[in-house]
């Protein structure tokens, strides 16, 4: 008698649970239906003339090239922690500045600003320089960091010991 009361126990658990477990794959069903199939994208290798066309109009991935700094005027900048920064200026190229930073040139394209400071950025490097009357400094884009602060040439150092 103990063990048909057992069998019917068993019996009615199991009924009673599967009901359950067939609900919850029906509704993970439906709910695998109405979502959309994940999109597989196969990229291929373009050829480098229209990888070149296709990043020309593009302001954010443009190739600034490399910088002619042969006839410019040069300008040296002492900033705080000891760094030094060196900005190639051309009289005929008021839209692009080169900047000498860790034994590296980076050309870099103006960027018009609401405040009037000179303020010049590579894209692609991360880099961005400003340059307002009292100071400069040299921003990595990238990871949001200054890179070098308080950067002064001779006559912002003149103008700072005037002040002072």
């Amino acid at each position: 008698m103990k063990k048909l009361l057992c069998a019917f126990l068993l019996i009615g658990m199991s009924s009673a649970i599967n009901p359950a477990f067939a609900q919850s794959t029906a509704t993970a069903a439906k709910k695998d239906a109405t979502q959309k199939p994940a999109k597989k994208t196969v990229k291929k290798a373009a050829p480098a003339k229209a990888a070149a066309a296709a990043t020309a109009g593009d302001d954010d991935d443009e190739d600034l090239g490399e910088a002619n700094i042969e006839g410019s005027v040069v300008t040296y900048f002492n900033c705080e922690l000891g760094n030094k920064i060196t900005a190639y200026y051309n009289d005929n190229d008021d839209k692009h500045v080169a900047i000498r930073w860790k034994d590296k040139v980076h050309r870099m394209r103006r960027v018009g600003t609401s405040t009037g400071a000179n303020r010049f950025e590579n894209r692609r490097a991360g880099l961005v320089w400003i340059n307002i009357p009292s100071k400069a400094m040299l921003l990595d884009s990238k990871i949001g960091q200054q890179l070098a602060n308080e950067c002064r040439d001779p006559a912002q150092l003149r103008a700072l010991a005037a002040k002072g």
